[in-house]
């Protein structure tokens, strides 16, 4: 009984989101107050049934009801408990359900604090966001019912959660990365709302802006921990792999930085309105593309869901509709937005524009990559792969110029810098960096590289730049950390890349070997059981110029339910370098496969994308407080 009333307060909530979505309109045509106001209220209401359903889930998962289709195909009696939680969202049918719950979320979280926005507005942002969430009920009553019984006969121990989610990673990467990806809703129905009335202007970029800001921050959080979680469990040492899903996510991301750059332009200047709204309906527009390409059993991939075809065919219908719809309403009222706002060659307005220009084309050079097999395939031409050869060769050198730009905007000013006081600034800064590139280049690295060189070059010519913008007042201490982690992140992304070092071992219980300047040696394999699985662990010590330096535990495990055996990194990590050993299996008598990776700067990767996540928080926190002190 109780997964039947999962069901049912999820078909009440579409009831609800139905009113939400009309009602609204209703209200605006006949200038009744109270229908503007209940959008407010089913948005609550909305939230507390889709809450009484994913609790529901929860409590079936808990409780091992393997009656429930769901339940069975992703939990085991033997799984722990946090992985029992966790595999609510660990397949498509409880993702989804996760996915309507943060659409509620952001609903109530809109309609609580956009109270000075004007009432037909808001009513008109929470009317779009239920016409938005009416695709996904349909979706998850129609074609992906998580609370579907599987009666008569049902497992008695269920199937058992993939093991590769079974890690802390599953707890809160994808959670956070939803946040991020349906926050870009609040965006979307912002941009919608006020192409309809009519209200394109500087306050509406200023309440658009701290919601864009939110969204970002998440999906940044989402994708460094997505890279941090592949990194650990994958066992392949690296920390991305431009994997069509892991495009997926970095997709509306790119579109999601040239919005938020954008929307500072047209709330402090009043330019670029136009494509600001349209830089809206893309980034939003890139989240339902990710949510396709997940769950249409289109894209082979570790992270894609397996499901049925005609689940992807509702989604691509939901996003056929939704971005056609925005794009036929941007057409019909781009002529009539009129821009205010006029600045020079010599401004930052020019160079957040150029910055926005890099993205989109960056974005475009992934998606095209990310899309190019399945269209192929889809005219039945030939089966092709598109892989990292291709991304790097493509986008990344789109980022040095972007880089470049980075570091050389905070310098301007807006409207207009006197350019013979810029270029000689900046040619100081510029030999600055390039001169201590080189020096930190000849310390560190055993031979000259290129790459590595431009790579420090840029990052020192972001942080020399940035730092000055801040002494200087011209820059916020937001745009300082988020700009400064910018500069880490490609200081971690250039060096590990560079000099990062492994190698592949058979190696016999007390055998050494050298990885970088450390020793490792092997000094036994155990049997370990836990409690969904058997397997080994490998016992390694570390050490360098005879000195001890750490013992790492490598294991070797296989899932009893699933036979699938899966190795399990151990990794010591400092500010400067990781070592990292993964155990391989057994290759003769007495004698494994082990695999050690010496990694240099890999944790500044994160420790950047954190810094940037860092400023995205301080900007809206300085903006609320800004905000309560002059009311």
């Amino acid at each position: 009984m109780i997964p039947e009333l999962g069901h049912y307060a999820l078909i009440v909530a579409l009831s609800l989101s139905i009113s939400q979505a009309v009602l609204p309109w209703w209200g605006i045509v006949r200038s009744q107050e109270r229908y503007l106001r209940l959008a407010q209220y089913t948005a609550i209401a909305q939230l507390l049934f889709v809450g009484l359903s994913f609790l529901l889930l929860v409590y079936a998962f808990v409780s091992n009801d393997f009656s429930v289709a769901y339940v069975a195909n992703n939990s085991n009696t033997r799984l722990p408990l946090i992985y029992r939680l966790c595999a609510i969202w660990g397949a498509h049918e409880g993702s989804l359900l996760l996915w309507v719950l943060i659409l509620c979320l952001w609903s109530v979280a809109v309609s609580r604090w956009s109270r000075p926005l004007p009432l037909d507005m808001l009513a008109r942002v929470l009317s779009i966001l239920a016409f938005i969430g009416i695709g996904f009920y349909l979706f998850l009553l129609t074609t992906s019912n998580p609370f579907a019984r599987w009666l008569p006969n049902y497992p008695v121990d269920g199937a058992d959660l993939n093991p590769l989610l079974q890690d802390p990673g599953l707890v809160l990467h994808p959670p956070i990365l939803y946040m991020g990806y349906v926050g870009f809703s609040v965006v979307f129905a912002c941009a919608i709302a006020a192409l309809a009335a009519g209200r394109l202007n500087a306050e509406w970029a200023r309440w658009s802006r701290p919601w864009t800001t939110l969204a970002w921050c998440f999906l940044t959080l989402g994708i460094v921990l997505g890279s941090w979680w592949a990194y650990r469990e994958l066992g392949w040492g690296g920390w991305w792999f431009w994997d069509p899903v892991e495009n997926a996510s970095f997709l509306p991301w790119l579109a999601g930085t040239a919005l938020l750059h954008s929307l500072i332009v047209t709330e402090k200047r009043d330019v670029f309105k136009a494509w600001t709204v349209l830089l809206a309906i893309t980034a939003f527009s890139l989240s339902l593309l990710g949510t396709f390409l997940v769950r249409s059993g289109v894209l082979i991939s570790v992270h894609a869901f397996a499901v049925d075809s005609a689940r992807g065919a509702f989604v691509l219908r939901f996003l056929t509709i939704t971005i056609g719809s925005s794009l036929l309403l941007y057409a019909w009222r781009a002529k009539h937005i009129v821009n205010t706002g006029t600045f020079d060659f010599w401004s930052r307005e020019t160079m957040l524009l150029v910055n926005n220009l890099l993205l989109l084309v960056a974005m475009m050079t992934v998606l095209l990559g990310t899309l190019y097999p399945l269209i192929i395939d889809a005219w039945h031409l030939d089966k092709v792969s598109v892989g990292a050869p291709y991304f790097n060769t493509v986008f990344i050198p789109l980022m040095w110029p972007l880089l470049f730009l980075m570091g050389w905007g905070p310098l301007f000013y807006w409207h207009h810098r006197d350019p013979k006081v810029l270029l000689r600034q900046s040619i100081i800064l510029l030999f600055m960096s390039i001169l201590l590139a080189l020096v930190f280049s000849g310390l560190w690295g055993e031979r000259f590289l290129w790459s590595v060189l431009v790579g420090v070059t840029l990052s020192l010519w972001i942080l020399f730049n940035t730092i000055r913008a801040g002494l200087t007042g011209t820059a916020p201490y937001s745009m300082m950390l988020a700009h400064g982690g910018v500069a880490v992140m490609v200081m971690g992304i250039v060096l590990t890349t560079a000099y990062s070092q492994h190698r592949d071992f058979q190696w016999q219980v007390g055998e050494r070997a050298q990885v970088g300047p450390y020793q490792f040696q092997l000094l036994n394999v155990l049997p370990i059981v836990g409690p969904n699985y058997t397997g080994l662990r490998g016992v390694v010590k570390v050490s360098k110029e005879n000195h001890a330096v750490t013992v790492l535990y490598p294991e070797q495990r296989l899932f009893t339910v699933t036979k699938t055996t899966l190795a399990k990194t151990d990794i010591h990590a400092s500010l400067f370098h990781d070592l990292y050993v993964a155990l391989g299996t057994s290759m003769g008598p007495n004698t494994w496969g082990v695999r050690i990776y010496y990694k240099p700067f890999v944790r500044w990767i994160w420790m950047g994308g954190l810094l940037m996540v860092l400023g995205g928080l301080v900007s809206m926190v300085t903006r609320y407080v800004r905000q309560q002190t002059t009311i």
